[in-house]
């Protein structure tokens, strides 16, 4: 069976869920080999193993860590040499997509970005896609050269799947350009204790409804209760009630989760355009004709200020 590169993402030896749901992905049309890089690369390895990577290979350079992006596709250009994959599997991150896009013009290949799905085809991997706004559904492949495909988080279960996880250092010759933009510092981004918003598998979104930032504590209660992330719309947004960073939309960041709450939010094009693959969406506004519920699983007509806090409650109590 042909290899597949599955690019880890991690932080100091912590795997990342996407990464895991990239070897659930990857098993589907071949063997996963892992590329794990930076500090903490070898402690990577048993957790890969546990869900499937029959290889990991390893480089912990100090370049990573020190510089922009172009490392890391040096990195993957010379395991892609090492390996002949089959397919190569980011997750679909900023950077993500930047390192798959920069990989695909050096080998001369095709890329995807943004698939929901992966199977196996005959002529290679077929990936699904939500495009034009999550309008329609495709299915394409790579036809030229390997295919690098970009995945959104939460399109996989993670699957327990052991394998041998035999760990080799990966030899790797950094280009000229690799040190072309150095990272001068870096500023942890605060924690909120709740899920990464492109990561979490409930999000929980207020919009213009919510009607002031001190009102998002309830969007933030009912969030907490299910252990979920917050998003905003952009109206909430471009309004200062709500971080930049956790709008959710066409400007903003796009989420698949298994459970997206919208409450107070209308439902514009560009909103729509990113939380429509959402396994489930449950709306809740008090205009029966906001377009929203053109596109809900199940809708509740009334003010989120009655309905959020009891269904908060009502979460609690079960919850014991």
């Amino acid at each position: 069976m042909a290899e597949v590169l599955v690019y880890v993402d991690h932080v100091d030896g912590a795997v990342r869920k996407p990464t895991l749901e990239l070897l659930t992905l990857a098993r589907r049309i071949g063997e996963p080999v892992a590329v794990a890089l930076g500090n903490g690369a070898g402690d990577t390895a048993a957790t890969l193993a546990e869900h499937g990577a029959v290889k990991v290979l390893t480089d912990e350079a100090a370049e990573y860590a020190e510089y922009l992006v172009v490392p890391k596709v040096d990195a993957l250009q010379a395991a892609h040499e090492a390996v002949s994959p089959a397919a190569v599997l980011v997750s679909s991150s900023a950077e993500g997509k930047e390192i798959a896009a920069r990989l695909a013009l050096r080998l001369g290949s095709g890329i995807i970005t943004d698939a929901v799905d992966i199977e196996a085809g005959d002529e290679g991997p077929v990936a699904t896609q939500s495009v034009f706004a999550a309008s329609f559904t495709t299915k394409s492949r790579v036809s030229k050269g390997t295919p690098v495909i970009t995945v959104k988080p939460n399109s996989a279960a993670v699957e327990a799947a052991p394998a041998a996880g035999a760990v080799e250092a990966l030899s790797v010759t950094f280009s000229a350009h690799a040190t072309g933009t150095k990272v001068t510092g870096r500023t942890p981004r605060e924690s909120t204790g709740r899920p990464e918003l492109t990561e979490a598998a409930i999000v929980v979104s207020g919009g213009r409804g919510v009607n002031g930032a001190e009102n998002f504590a309830v969007i933030e209660a009912l969030a907490d209760s299910l252990g979920a992330a917050v998003g905003a719309s952009r109206a909430a947004v471009d309004a200062g009630w709500y971080p930049h960073t956790n709008q959710v939309g066409q400007t903003g960041k796009s989420v698949s989760p298994q459970l997206y709450i919208a409450s107070g939010i209308s439902g514009a094009i560009q909103h729509r355009a990113g939380m429509q693959t959402s396994k489930t969406i449950v709306a809740v506004n008090k205009d029966a004709e906001a377009p929203i519920f053109d596109l809900v699983d199940y809708g509740i007509v009334g003010d989120l200020f009655d309905v959020v806090p009891q269904l908060t409650e009502e979460i609690k109590t079960r919850k014991g």
